[in-house]
């Protein structure tokens, strides 16, 4: 026998590209689906919030700034270095969701894939969801999308990996800052994914990633007059309603859906939901 003590991880925060510890201090324990100790989480606080939404906010400019191309080539580079750690993913995925290790391998690919299949949108959203608008006059008029701006993402609570890469990409993707509520029993894919984002080439505060108590994080988001939109595939069914009056305090738009099949082709529906559309007109021959 090993007289080794095993030493137990306590995650941090991911905010601004740095991993600070919660402001409150407080941390939880993350137990795998059998109920046994994995690792203890930082519980973030209010106050964390708004430290992560101040962080998106300042990353915003310049990501919403940078061409489709480069947004491209960064988060492909997130996928090469989701590959590069695939084991360790897939040890968290089955540890967390409680599934056999050949389901938790074909999740995780199923992520590589996602985040990939979203890298290669980000130069092909304007072409796709813009128009050259017909108009009866001496005029040009284009439609073009634009990002909203800072996006809170409820993240699923069910699929820790696959649902979170689907909800995330596309938010910046399409030149959008995140605000990431995890999984409350199941984060840890979600903190090694921001270590990856973290060592990959994707701005301090472009993701910014909170663990703790959904229920508890998710009001204080909605309401935050800095957050422009908010996901809320990932909250709570009784918190719904009030978190979308919350929302309506300051206008944000709203993504409502139930979590849905997250192996199933995504369709463009999370590309289109946090883009705004900017009509241009210019007179001909100027």
């Amino acid at each position: 026998m090993s007289d080794r003590l095993t030493v137990s991880k306590t995650y941090k925060l991911y905010l601004g590209g740095a991993f600070p510890r919660s402001e409150s201090g407080r941390t939880y324990p993350v137990t795998d689906a059998r109920g046994r100790f994995l690792a203890n989480a930082a519980q973030a606080s209010r106050k964390d919030v708004r430290e992560a939404v101040v962080a998106a906010r300042a990353a915003f400019g310049k990501w919403s700034r940078a061409t489709a191309y480069n947004r491209g080539q960064v988060l492909y580079r997130v996928a090469e270095m989701l590959e590069g750690r695939r084991e360790q993913f897939c040890a968290e995925v089955a540890a967390g969701e409680g599934v056999p290790a050949k389901r938790a391998a074909a999740l995780v690919d199923a992520a590589i894939d996602r985040w990939v299949w979203y890298a290669g949108w980000t130069d092909k959203v304007a072409t796709v969801l813009g128009a050259a608008n017909p108009v009866a006059g001496p005029y040009f008029s284009f439609s073009l999308p634009e990002p909203t701006g800072v996006v809170g993402v409820l993240a699923p609570q069910g699929s820790s990996l696959l649902g979170l890469v689907s909800v995330l990409a596309p938010v910046i993707a399409t030149g959008n800052t995140a605000v990431v509520v995890t999984s409350q029993d199941r984060p840890l894919p979600a903190v090694t994914l921001a270590e990856v984002l973290a060592t990959s080439d994707v701005p301090g505060g472009v993701v910014n990633v909170l663990t703790g108590h959904t229920a508890e994080l998710a009001p204080w988001l909605a309401a935050h007059a800095d957050v422009n939109a908010v996901d809320l595939v990932g909250a709570p069914q009784e918190l719904r309603a009030e978190l979308e009056r919350a929302a309506a305090g300051s206008v944000k738009r709203v993504l409502r859906s139930a979590e849905p099949d997250w192996t199933a082709e995504p369709g463009i529906t999370r590309l289109r939901a946090f883009l705004e559309t900017k009509t241009v007109w210019h007179p001909m021959g100027v």
